[in-house]
């Protein structure tokens, strides 16, 4: 009975525990359902409704600003890098402006921000600084100034946490633009031929360069830039970085500082004392092509020069008298003189074709009779127009073929953008006319245009024994501290003329320094050889009344070549105008310097110094002693009459001489000559006090040597 009781008991539970079990089912089933359908609802149905929230929940790609390389000296100094810069705004019609706040608070208002503004730039008091920025308001403009210059970064994070623009930009309105300032460490050395950059960055977020270098290998130094985005991740914004941006390689240059910084500051030097309009110095290294200094001062106000244009390699100018060494050789090199033929340059006036030619000394009577030579000695305008009439006036396109062959129109390929080039026409030229006067006047340097640069790297050849080289202004790229390209010397013409010619331009190069008129470059701390160059400025055809030009170009030392230099100074405006006294003495104190700082010479070379010390004569001393320092500088000894521990070193022929001093017990030792430290042994073992006084070694005791020493007695040594 009692099991039939218990199984109508179960079986009601095991029917809610079925029902229960089917309840779960059912509803799990309807939310798998509800899920599904829900899912394909929103991938299907709701897709864009989503995608527009999801956009929301992001913000829009923005660019990643690679930084741009740097440009280093040739010794790895900083020339060029980048300072981002930044122009402040504030948007007074932004979403969310805090119009009440900016109006009325106390703390986080205009009254505020105007304190701090003012502190901060001084610019304007904090009265008109709140006058400022409520004209802004007023005007609802959306990209007021809050100041007018731009600040750096370290500045932009001072004023971030000003009040008001401490807000976030919604409610602040404050927003900057970056700009790139390219910093020069050196200041203006070489400025110009480092180059610039526009401030600005474009569209793309790379930074583009304006002129010299900086535009030469611009693709390489801007880089590329990256991409980032703002997601927001867990109720926080996280910056997300897309694409990486690439920073822009490295440039080292040929430059030396040292160098750059002798030259420029030499030139100005030069230019303030005649108050000239300009002034172009460049620095080359004979053997290699390497630019190591270059400068272009302009006059900017009183007293004041800067660098304003790359003369050196842009201007297209009559080189004046430096040509002559370029007529020179043409004619030496076709047989047409020799330099000891002879010359008459008469009383310094010559007409020619019904033109006035005259030589620089025409008021004091002119040169009369010279040699070949000495018209390049003495810059004679009639010697050498002459001498090139005499060879090509029936045939003068055979002189510019000669100029073409020796080199001083060959194409240098500059690294830097704008640079001109020679310009030597030729009698069928079709754009330059050929006058009837033409080739006599081109022969002293009128009547063509070469940059300067080109006239250093026709005498750098000479220098160079007669091997051009293309003037460098690079070194190497690198990215990320490795070489990634060399550039190696390039030889633009293998020689400009025959040795013979050669040996004969160098001797007058050196004979225009130390026998001519320039006389004023000569140096007694180097031999310099070179050539000046004075020319009348062109204006509108006419020479008279444009001022002139003045130039040295040349090398150092004249023996050994080293360096090759050229200064070309425009319209000098206090003193005679003169290649040798203003632009030669530049070349001398550049030259004088370098030889100084950088010049190294093999000692084994040099003259003997008359008053040298060729053999060291040591202290008297303990002989043992002696014996050792003597074996190490291996110096030769005579010591056959040697018999005591103590001896006197003297000077012999070729060998030191070693004499014995004496000493007996009970007696006052002889210290004369002797070093402090032997002369107090002595005394000391002989039972004296000692004072010394003075260094090097004993002159002379107060206690005659001999003399019965008495233990304690003071004996008084002087050193020197």
């Amino acid at each position: 009975m009692s099991e039939e009781i218990k199984a109508n008991d179960m079986a009601p539970k095991d029917s809610r525990i079925l029902v229960s079990y089917f309840v779960v089912v059912l509803v799990l089933g309807l939310v798998a359902v509800g899920i599904l359908f829900r899912a394909f609802e929103t991938a299907f149905v709701e897709k864009e409704t989503w995608m527009q929230i999801s956009e929301k929940q992001k913000r829009p790609d923005r660019l990643v600003l690679p930084g741009r390389g740097n440009i280093y000296s040739s010794d790895g100094k900083l020339m060029a890098i980048s300072v981002p810069k930044y122009y402040m705004y504030i948007d007074f019609k932004a979403d969310g402006f805090a119009a009440d706040t900016f109006l009325h608070s106390k703390t986080q208002g205009v009254d505020s921000l105007a304190y701090y503004l003012s502190r901060k730039f001084k610019n304007r008091t904090p009265a008109a600084y709140k006058d400022y920025l409520l004209k802004g308001w007023k005007s609802k403009s959306r990209q007021y100034p809050v100041y007018e210059k731009q600040v750096s970064y370290s500045d932009l994070k001072e004023i971030k946490k000003y009040p008001f623009l401490n807000q976030s930009r919604y409610r602040s309105g404050f927003y900057t633009k970056e700009m790139v300032q390219r910093s020069k460490p050196f200041g203006s050395l070489a400025s110009r031929t480092i180059g610039d950059i526009y401030g600005e960055i474009e569209a793309s977020g790379i930074t583009k360069g304006k002129n010299g270098l900086e535009l030469q290998y611009d693709s390489l130094l801007r880089g590329q830039s990256g991409l980032s985005s703002v997601r927001r991740v867990g109720g926080a914004w996280t910056n997300v970085t897309e694409i990486e941006p690439v920073d822009g390689m490295d440039i080292r240059t040929t430059i030396d500082i040292d160098i750059q910084d002798i030259t420029e500051k030499s030139l100005v030097d030069m230019l303030k004392s005649i108050d000239a309009e300009s002034g172009t110095a460049v620095v080359m290294e004979v053997s290699t092509g390497e630019i190591k200094a270059i400068t272009n001062m302009g006059h900017i106000r009183e007293g004041v020069y800067a660098e304003t244009k790359n003369h050196a390699v842009a201007d297209e100018i009559e080189p004046g008298s430096t040509f002559k060494v370029a007529s020179m050789m043409v004619a030496l090199e076709d047989g047409i003189c020799q330099p000891d033929d002879t010359v008459d340059v008469g009383n310094g006036i010559y007409m020619y074709k019904g033109a006035r030619m005259t030589d620089h000394n025409m008021n004091r009577g002119g040169y009369g009779k010279i040699t070949a030579a000495q018209s390049i000695w003495y810059s004679s305008n009639i010697g050498v127009a002459k001498i090139i009439l005499k060879g090509y006036e029936n045939n003068p396109a055979k002189f510019v073929e000669g100029l073409y062959r020796v080199g001083m129109n060959a194409e240098l390929n500059l690294e830097i953008p704008g640079a001109g080039r020679s310009k030597i026409r030729m009698p069928d030229d079709t754009v330059l006319y050929w006058s009837k006067t033409t080739l006599p006047w081109m022969s002293f340097g009128y009547e063509t245009q070469v940059p300067p640069i080109y006239t250093l790297t026709f005498f750098n050849a000479i220098a160079n024994n007669g091997k051009m080289m293309r003037p460098m202004f690079t070194k190497e790229i690198l990215e990320n501290g490795k070489t990634v390209q060399s550039f190696s010397s390039e030889v633009i013409k293998p020689s400009i003329c025959s040795k013979k010619t050669l040996d004969i331009i160098k001797e007058m190069l050196i004979g225009v320094v130390e026998e001519g008129i320039g006389s004023a470059v000569r140096s007694d701390a180097i031999r310099i050889a070179g050539k000046t160059g004075t020319a009348q400025i062109a204006s509108g055809g006419v020479y008279r009344t444009s001022g002139h030009q003045v130039s040295f170009c040349g090398y150092f030392p004249a023996d050994e070549p080293q360096y090759s230099c050229i200064v070309v100074i425009r319209r000098p405006r206090i003193g005679y105008p003169s290649g040798g006294t203003m632009s030669g003495v530049v070349v001398k104190n550049i030259a004088e310097k370098v030889y100084s700082n950088h010049m190294a010479f093999d000692i084994r070379k040099l003259p003997v110094d008359s008053t040298a010390v060729l053999q060291p004569v040591p202290k008297a001393g303990d002989l043992e002693a002696l014996d050792k320092v003597l074996s190490k500088f291996r110096l030769k000894t005579d010591r056959d009459i040697v018999e005591t521990n103590w001896v006197l070193a003297e000077s012999g022929a070729g060998t030191l001489k070693l004499k014995d001093i004496p000493q007996q017990e009970g007696l006052v030792p002889r210290v004369i000559g002797m070093g402090a430290k032997d002369a107090v042994f002595l005394m000391e073992s002989a039972g004296l006090q000692v004072s010394l006084r003075g260094m090097g070694r004993v002159t002379s005791q107060s206690i005659s040597p001999g003399q019965r020493a008495t233990k304690g007695q003071t004996v008084n040594l002087v050193l020197k």
